[in-house]
């Protein structure tokens, strides 16, 4: 006996994170894409984790190419949708601490995530 197939959820990005990570190396962009696809279809893929920054709900794919660290946080929070809250190079200063800015981007982009999501699917519950 099969199993039925997984509906994929749409990806709905917030701000300007997907044109910032068509500005990431092909390899890192390669990865991502891989990694948010199996995100559609309701699994993790190995290379995300949990933000620490904003509860339950919220992830990190990671990638290093050439030595640079790239992130994607995206949220799952949401049982119809996977929202992609900012993609970034870590820059940070402070070790492997994440950037005060890319943290407050993360908090912001949440809550417009949270608006949209309300405003596109309130009416389908």
């Amino acid at each position: 006996m099969s199993k039925p197939p997984r509906q994929e959820r749409p990806l709905h990005w917030v701000g300007s994170s997907k044109r910032d990570l068509l500005e990431f190396p092909e390899d890192a962009i390669d990865d991502f894409g891989y990694g948010l696809g199996v995100v559609q279809l309701g699994g993790q893929p190995p290379a995300a984790k949990p933000w620490k920054g904003k509860g339950s709900g919220v992830y990190e794919l990671v990638d290093l190419v050439r030595g640079d660290t790239y992130r994607v946080a995206y949220t799952v929070r949401f049982a119809k949708a996977v929202y992609v809250l900012h993609c970034f190079q870590k820059k940070s200063p402070s070790g492997i601490r994440t950037a005060r800015k890319d943290i407050e981007m993360i908090h912001e982009r949440l809550k417009l995530a949270q608006q949209d999501y309300e405003m596109r699917y309130s009416h389908d519950e």
